[in-house]
């Protein structure tokens, strides 16, 4: 952020940023609460109170007195810099997405580095939502495929893991048909494709038997992915095959990986 007077944040905005902070689970504890308050010269002036209570008035009090956020803003810097959770990456990534949902408000994000950056305000609970997207950013860390993010846009707003698997597995097979002009499906495709006499995709020159192998078992690999997701959840209904954020993740990374290999070697 520059060093310009930044306005008063909203009480809304304010009071959920207060209560993320000083959350039972994820948020700072009491020491850690007083420490950055001092560090930003904030008066704590509310200590015996309930933690999220605490950061609460005192920030209201700061603000009331001083009419500009600067300093609330850095106590967010401060408590959310990305050194003090070695070994934690997930509580991080928790607390920035929940600070990220009130952010929003106020036109701010917080950057996987700790640091603000200017964005378009939300004005509805959906576009903070979308915004502070838990699984888009998780894969964002995992430097996924730009074409899990072209094929799963929506899907991926919503954190929707069923039909994000869905949509995603779809896309290996419209990838290669547009890269092939076949126009088949399944098996079938996956065959032509990358047929070892004839093949229209390959992931290497085929020159050894090891290399054959490297190619069938790739070609193997998407028939696997098609076998176990695609036709699972095309055929199953959610309640039935549901799927976690883990899953999806390790899924997506799969998809991931096969679409790095039909764009580097296709």
């Amino acid at each position: 952020m520059s060093k310009q007077i930044q306005p008063p944040i909203n009480g809304s905005v304010l009071e959920g940023i207060s209560r993320v902070l000083g959350d039972t689970s994820n948020g700072l504890t009491g020491t850690e609460i007083g420490k950055f308050l001092q560090d930003v010269n904030i008066p704590d002036i509310d200590s015996t109170n309930t933690k999220w209570k605490r950061i609460f008035n005192a920030f209201v009090t700061f603000q009331n007195q001083k009419h500009l956020s600067n300093n609330i803003l850095t106590f967010i810097n401060k408590s959310m810099n990305p050194a003090r959770f070695i070994g934690r990456n997930e509580q991080f990534e928790d607390t920035r997405t929940e600070l990220n949902k009130r952010l929003s408000f106020i036109g701010l994000e917080l950057t996987d580095k700790g640091k603000f950056r200017r964005i378009i305000e939300s004005k509805t609970i959906s576009e903070a939502e979308q915004k502070a997207n838990r699984l888009k950013s998780k894969l964002e860390q995992r430097n996924t495929h730009p074409a899990i993010f072209k094929y799963c846009k929506a899907e991926l707003l919503a954190e929707n893991y069923f039909h994000t698997v869905f949509e995603a597995t779809k896309s290996i097979a419209d990838i290669i048909r547009q890269k092939t002009g076949l126009t088949e499906d399944g098996s079938e495709l996956i065959d032509k494709a990358f047929s070892i006499k004839n093949p229209l995709i390959r992931i290497n020159d085929l020159s050894t038997e090891t290399k054959e192998s490297e190619h069938k078992g790739f070609a193997n690999l998407i028939k696997g992915i098609f076998g176990m997701f695609r036709n699972t959840t095309a055929h199953s209904p959610k309640i039935i095959w549901e799927i976690n954020e883990d899953d999806a993740l390790d899924i997506l990374s799969t998809i991931s990986m096969v679409h790095r290999k039909l764009g580097a070697n296709g």
